[in-house]
């Protein structure tokens, strides 16, 4: 038997509310007093692509790990603290530290074999092409009296 998730608000598919959803999840998850630190991703669909497009400012190329298996994408890492040094002392600490994980469902249609990843300016770019049969064709049609 397959399980299927509960969608209370069927047909509901508003962004931000899904944004909501989400992070109220991971706060009922989460043992009480931690504060994860999750980036945000953006996924976006062109007729030749799936791009994903990760925050992870200050965190290193090392630090970060990208798999693909059985058609899922996971993306972890760590972004590290530097530390207190002498000169200075911080008066307030806002920003997450540590590790992260997030992996993404990936739809057959995906080429796992051509996937590119860039890192520029805090941002990671995962590229994943589509397969040949997946894209899109034009038909011409004839039509005849």
């Amino acid at each position: 038997m397959a399980l299927t998730r509960y969608n209370p608000f069927p047909g509901f598919n508003v962004p931000e509310f899904k944004f909501v959803e989400e992070t109220l999840n991971r706060f009922l998850q989460e043992p009480a007093g931690a504060r994860p630190w999750v980036p945000a991703v953006d996924v976006l669909e062109t007729q030749q692509e799936l791009v994903l497009k990760a925050d992870v400012p200050e965190v290193d190329m090392k630090d970060i790990n990208l798999q693909i298996e059985n058609g899922t994408l996971t993306l972890k890492g760590q972004r590290k603290f530097e530390g207190e040094s002498k000169e200075r002392g911080y008066h307030r600490i806002e920003r997450s530290y540590g590790s992260f994980a997030r992996s993404f469902t990936l739809p057959e249609t995906v080429d796992p074999e051509g996937v590119k990843a860039e890192y520029k300016a805090g941002v990671l770019t995962i590229t994943l092409p589509k397969k040949e049969l997946a894209k899109p064709r034009s038909i011409q049609v004839e039509v005849k009296n």
